[in-house]
């Protein structure tokens, strides 16, 4: 490790080691959409110790066919079996939030058991990986970017409707949306992805001012990019080589994606580092330095086909990934006076800083040309600035 890493390590604040729940007179109840998700799951398990209610819903599809996650939402209630105290606070409901009428449905059922939702903790995210190019190549890749505004925006969205009626009627509750720091940040290679982060803050934000005079309160809970996309779903398309590594330098969300998912095989795997692999294996690829490379996860983002996978976190990664954000949560759900936008992490408070700074950088290089289109008080234009460009 560099001098410079381990200043800046050395700079961070210590990682949180237990949930750290705001005062309250009385358990609250909680309902948390993406209930099969790592993050859901160990939230869960926190508020369930802390006393809370929990309503977890789960996409009935998934579940059954033991998708994704799923199998480690099965452990979860196993063990909240073996606990009468857990076993009577949790309510599992279906639901796919992208459809309306689940969501009323779920949500009358957590209201039926529990007798309210105290806090609503929105996190349906999934990514599409992939230029903005590259998702316009066909019919298929185009469907990407609906499908995505329909996971990542109206499954929020529909969601909220149907819990908002019963906030605004008790006039107590809280509103959480899990996002990212790709909320203020554009990432080459998840341009579609990010849309939908920024269209459900903008949702939020305007939503926010609405609800407030019900005493609805509204946060939005920016992770680090690697939360949501690692944690769930992500899809990619076929690259185009226009925005290969050789003909675009810039970081597009594939390679780096790529890089971490070869990551996880190592972890998962050690043996493949040593395994020597016959040229013969029609799935086996021959580098130009005569290195036999055999397909690995990372690889599945490059296909020629749209692909879609659960990213093969290792339990390690996985507690260490979530563990800031969970921290979060538990600090801020059902707060009496909660943060509008909470970023999470050194890294992600360190990105958007620099966002900012550089947003006012420019603000002030064009302030005579925004001031130029002013009304004065008398109603007159005021003079335009000319910029002479002849210097140039």
């Amino acid at each position: 490790m560099t001098q410079q890493n381990s200043a800046q390590s050395s700079s961070r604040p210590p990682r949180p080691k237990s949930p750290h729940f705001p005062p309250h007179n009385a358990p609250r109840v909680w309902f948390i959409t993406t209930g099969t998700s790592p993050t859901a799951i160990t939230l869960a398990k926190q508020v369930l110790d802390h006393g809370d209610y929990v309503v977890a819903g789960v996409v009935p599809v998934e579940f059954e066919k033991r998708e994704g996650p799923s199998e480690d939402f099965r452990v979860f209630l196993e063990e909240v079996k073996k606990t009468e105290r857990r076993r009577e606070r949790l309510r599992v409901v279906g639901l796919d939030p992208r459809i309306v009428s689940q969501c009323q449905s779920a949500v009358a059922e957590a209201v039926e058991a529990f007798g309210r939702i105290d806090v609503l903790f929105g996190s349906t995210s999934e990514a599409v990986i992939g230029t903005i190019e590259e998702l316009a190549q066909n019919s298929r890749t185009i469907s990407l970017v609906q499908e995505t505004f329909e996971m990542n925006f109206f499954a929020n969205v529909n969601i909220i409707k149907a819990v908002l009626p019963i906030m605004r009627q008790r006039k107590n509750g809280h509103i959480v949306v899990l996002t990212g720091i790709t909320g203020h940040l554009g990432t080459p290679g998840l341009g579609m992805y990010c849309s939908s982060q920024w269209a459900i803050e903008g949702y939020c934000d305007s939503l926010a001012y609405e609800i407030a005079p019900f005493n609805v309160k509204m946060s939005i809970v920016q992770a680090n990019m690697e939360v949501n996309v690692l944690t769930n779903r992500m899809t990619s398309v076929p690259p185009l080589s226009s925005y290969s590594q050789a003909e675009n330098p810039a970081p597009l969300a594939r390679e780096i994606f790529s890089s971490i998912l070869d990551k996880f095989d190592r972890v998962n795997n050690p043996s493949i580092i040593s395994e020597i692999h016959s040229p013969t294996d029609s799935n086996s690829t021959t580098s130009p330095g005569g290195i036999i490379h055999e397909p690995s996860t990372g690889d599945l983002l490059s296909s020629d086909t749209v692909t879609s996978l659960y990213p093969p976190l290792p339990q390690g990664v996985k507690a260490s990934l979530i563990a800031e954000t969970v921290h979060a949560l538990t600090a801020i759900g059902g707060h009496d006076n909660p943060p509008a936008r909470h970023i999470v992490g050194f890294e992600g408070v360190t990105a958007v800083k620099e966002k900012l700074k550089t947003t006012s950088e420019e603000l002030e290089d064009f302030i005579e040309v925004s001031q130029a289109v002013d009304i004065s008080p008398d109603g007159e234009r005021s003079t335009p600035v000319v910029i002479d460009q002849s210097a140039s």
